[in-house]
């Protein structure tokens, strides 16, 4: 099915990665897409292989109008809960445009207002809506690249591969070596036995 733009009037999209895993940071991607952009390929970044989201970010950054990522850390994931870092991330990301969008779309259902920009959450709108689903690739390629270079740090945890999500592997690594700087504490990081 092909994408399509919500209203078209100099809309922003924007997504999230990695609001699950138990480690590295909540990653948001902001976008603005010219109405002439179309593409066959984009949907939501989870149902597209590694090798096609390494292949449409660069195309998206060049094709776009403007865009923005923003990395919000564990220890403010651990202040403020995951789900306002999330919209604290897009906001940060929205921030980070060069042209303020006159509508906001989101991703999910929760968003709070935006500099009174009008805006709507589209539950499952990155595989609905262009700009939304070319955010959430932007987001999910900015994290996982961040990921790589905290893997290289403690390669133990092997977040080059689960990229911090709650994996069996990352949860053993976890049990043997114990937290690092980089995990979410108030999250839950071993199962009750």
């Amino acid at each position: 099915m092909l994408l399509k733009f919500y209203k078209n009037l100099n809309e922003s999209g924007t997504d999230e990665a990695g609001r699950g895993c138990l480690a590295g940071p909540v990653t948001a991607a902001a976008i603005i897409l010219p109405e002439s952009f179309e593409n066959s390929i984009l949907t939501d970044s989870k149902l597209l292989s590694e090798r096609k989201r390494e292949m449409l970010e660069p195309l998206l950054k060049e094709k776009s109008i403007c865009f923005g990522i923003a990395h919000i850390q564990p220890e403010t994931i651990d202040k403020i809960n995951i789900l306002n870092a999330s919209i604290l991330g897009m906001h940060q990301a929205i921030d980070a445009l060069s042209k303020k969008p006159e509508y906001i779309i989101v991703d999910g259902n929760r968003f709070k207002s935006y500099k009174n920009i009008p805006h709507s959450c589209i539950v499952k709108g990155d595989s609905k809506y262009l700009s939304i689903a070319a955010a959430s690739v932007l987001a999910k390629t900015a994290r996982d690249a961040y990921m790589l270079k905290l893997h290289e740090e403690y390669p133990m945890y092997n977040w080059k591969k689960n990229k911090g999500y709650p994996t069996k592997e990352h949860r053993a690594a976890i049990k043997k070596y114990g937290a690092t700087k980089y995990h979410r504490m108030s999250f839950k990081l071993l199962p009750d036995h």
